[in-house]
């Protein structure tokens, strides 16, 4: 798969996934080796997700996430969650990713997530 498929696929999740009602790309950019995306999402309950992708290309054509945030807030823009793989919880299990809970204030271990992941996972909490 090349960047541009990759940054494609990622724009088509956005327009036909029906959790996602309205969708605005703050900034894109490509190359050949790898690619950056940041948009902010509103969401069918009202609520925003603002994320951010940095993505590679391997020499054998995988597409590989480097670095993510996905921010998710409610309507009222409260922290409902936030995934994110910023390397400032070292002591973590499945360091450096790691999710942030609004209603807890809690940083818990993650696993390395995309936009696809990050939109099943609030799918399945709705």
């Amino acid at each position: 798969m090349t960047i541009d498929a990759y940054l494609e696929a990622m724009k088509e999740r956005l327009v036909t996934d029906p959790l996602v009602t309205q969708f605005h790309v703050i900034r894109e950019r490509s190359t050949l080796l790898d690619g950056y995306l940041r948009a902010r999402l509103t969401l069918a309950d009202g609520s925003q997700l603002e994320c951010s992708e940095y993505m590679q290309r391997s020499s054998d054509g995988a597409i590989a996430v480097i670095t993510y945030n996905y921010h998710w807030t409610d309507a009222n823009h409260e922290l409902i969650a936030r995934w994110d793989n910023t390397p400032h919880f070292p002591d973590l299990p499945g360091f450096p990713d790691h999710i942030h809970d609004g209603a807890t204030g809690e940083v818990t271990p993650g696993q390395p997530m995309s936009i696809f992941t990050v939109l099943d996972e609030i799918a399945g909490r709705s």
